[in-house]
């Protein structure tokens, strides 16, 4: 069931969503301070391309400069990204078989927004 589910998430959008993690991880990486910020979008990228069968979790680890690194993630990229996956998944709702995308998509927005001090883990079992 995963791997249907993927498939159908990387033909209606996981590929567009995928890019666009690569892009801003691109342009992190242009200077050094926010190259931690372009590693995490790579992270991310891979876990938008293929998301089903894995799940987020928080790091445990936090403080200062997580905050901060979150923050100027925000405002130069996530929110860009956030933008593109509730319209990737409204346009996945439109069908009955996109409904679980767009559920996916959805619950991708808060590690969108902010990534540092989460981790991608595989799932622990369940349904799906």
């Amino acid at each position: 069931m995963r791997t249907i589910l993927n498939l159908l998430w990387l033909i209606t959008g996981g590929l567009w969503l995928s890019l666009g993690y690569l892009f801003f991880g691109l342009l992190a990486c242009l200077l050094v301070v926010t190259a931690p910020a372009g590693v995490a979008s790579f992270r991310m990228a891979a876990y938008a391309l293929w998301p089903f069968g894995r799940e987020v979790v928080d790091a445990g680890r936090g403080g200062l400069l997580t905050g901060a690194m979150n923050l100027v993630w925000f405002l130069v990229a996530g929110l860009w990204l956030a933008i593109g996956h509730l319209a990737t998944a409204a346009a996945q709702a439109v069908t009955i078989i996109g409904i679980p995308l767009a559920v996916a998509n959805v619950k991708m927005i808060p590690v969108t927004c902010f990534p540092f001090g989460k981790r991608i883990v595989a799932s622990s079992g369940g349904l799906l």
